[in-house]
């Protein structure tokens, strides 16, 4: 039951915008999935007499996580709002990876898990592309900024979600010796694929790239895939609306010119960090506590830095900063090593875990790729993953 639960909660990532308050508890349909899904591990594991899988790798670099994040809400100009973060950001994600590190056992049951992010990732996508196509249909498309949006608040959403789900999907594709997981993960693939390239986010595209050459390096027959994908590219690229999308990136001079826009923004974070070097502005606390350094001369406003070592050292601190680092390379070096050393059943998720923390890494360098609700599950649901691959796959290897 706690299995099936886990992946209707990753089938209902994108349903954290349905929202609703309980009295004066405000809430959300992914958070209630996430609350059944612990209660019914809970329950069950009560039942069966068994402790919950505490030791891992993460165990302590998530409790300093955690533990930043707490000392995150004391020093937040608005802890209110910061309590909410704390606990949709933190608390929930690392619970639900507490329950996948307990309960995963095998490849089957990693897959079940996996196809909720899926059927996710299909919905966003689907409905997302529809939304672009009509727009170019109907000529309202503005490739100067990015596309129109559904379900999310900006397009760059899109990508953020998806693209870490098209390195997991990608390597099964490729090495599956499943023939209907190959082809399911060729679906989506074909699906998500689309919707990033139609959501015109430049970060999701740099990050799709570096994604798609991983995964033909890592191929028997990487130089015919490589040159494929540079075709493919060069192909994409003349497309108009996205060409004119890319050439706002190399004119310095357009006021639509992201790096223009996100070197200003990182100049000034650091100049207020340098008044916050310990704790940063807390949860939530940016917007408040950058205003004195930005206000004044920009109309803009930001809740985050669109850094991934700004916006963490910012939110949690440099013991946050340290701790999510820590938990990185936790996930990047088990995702290696059973790569390189796993079973068999569990090598492809490795390599795309592999993958779609590199995309993290990458879209992060542009965007915040973990501080909203679906995407701090799925990073967490991806590292409960990698995890379980570590302790069963090598051990059945």
């Amino acid at each position: 039951m706690t299995l099936a639960m886990a992946a209707l909660t990753c089938a209902l990532t994108p349903a954290y915008v349905v929202r609703w308050h309980i009295g004066f508890y405000p809430t959300t349909l992914l958070e209630i999935g996430i609350v059944v899904t612990v209660a019914v591990f809970a329950v069950e594991a009560w039942r069966l007499r068994e402790a919950p899988a505490w030791r891992s790798r993460f165990t302590i670099p998530a409790g300093i996580f955690l533990v930043a994040g707490a000392i995150s809400v004391l020093v937040s100009p608005d802890k209110l709002a910061a309590l909410g973060i704390y606990r949709a950001y933190l608390i929930e994600p690392v619970a639900f990876f507490l329950v996948l590190s307990s309960v995963l056992r095998t490849w089957r049951q990693a897959a079940l898990v996996l196809s909720g992010f899926v059927l996710a990732g299909l919905v966003v996508g689907i409905a997302n592309s529809i939304a672009v196509l009509e727009a170019l249909r109907n000529h309202t498309l503005n490739p100067a900024v990015t596309g129109p949006v559904v379900i999310y608040t900006n397009a760059n959403d899109v990508a953020l979600f998806l693209v870490p789900l098209i390195a997991v999907t990608g390597s099964i594709a490729l090495y599956s010796s499943d023939k209907r997981e190959r082809l399911v993960s060729a679906a989506f693939l074909v699906v998500a694929v689309l919707a990033t390239l139609l959501s015109l986010s430049r970060g999701g595209y740099l990050a799709l790239a570096v994604v798609a050459v991983g995964l033909a390096i890592s191929h028997r027959r990487r130089w015919w895939l490589l040159g494929g994908l540079g075709a493919a590219g060069l192909l994409f690229a003349l497309i108009p609306p996205v060409t004119r999308r890319l050439a706002v990136e190399v004119n310095f001079a357009n006021s639509s010119n992201t790096l223009v826009g996100r070197f200003e923004l990182w100049r000034v974070s650091l100049r207020m960090l340098e008044h916050h070097v310990l704790f940063g502005a807390g949860l939530s606390g940016f917007a408040q506590t950058i205003a004195p350094y930005w206000n004044p001369t920009h109309i803009d406003r930001f809740i985050y830095p669109h850094n991934i070592v700004l916006t963490f050292w910012s939110e949690t601190g440099l013991i946050g900063l340290a701790a999510f680092a820590w938990i990185m390379f936790t996930g990047f070096a088990s995702s290696w090593h059973g790569w390189r050393r796993g079973a068999a059943d569990w090598r492809t998720l490795q390599l795309g875990v592999v993958l779609a923390l590199v995309a993290v890494v990458v879209h992060g360098m542009v965007d915040v790729p973990y501080f909203k609700n679906d995407l701090a599950l799925e990073f967490w649901a991806v590292m409960g993953l990698t995890w379980a691959g570590t302790r069963w796959g090598v051990s059945s290897a």
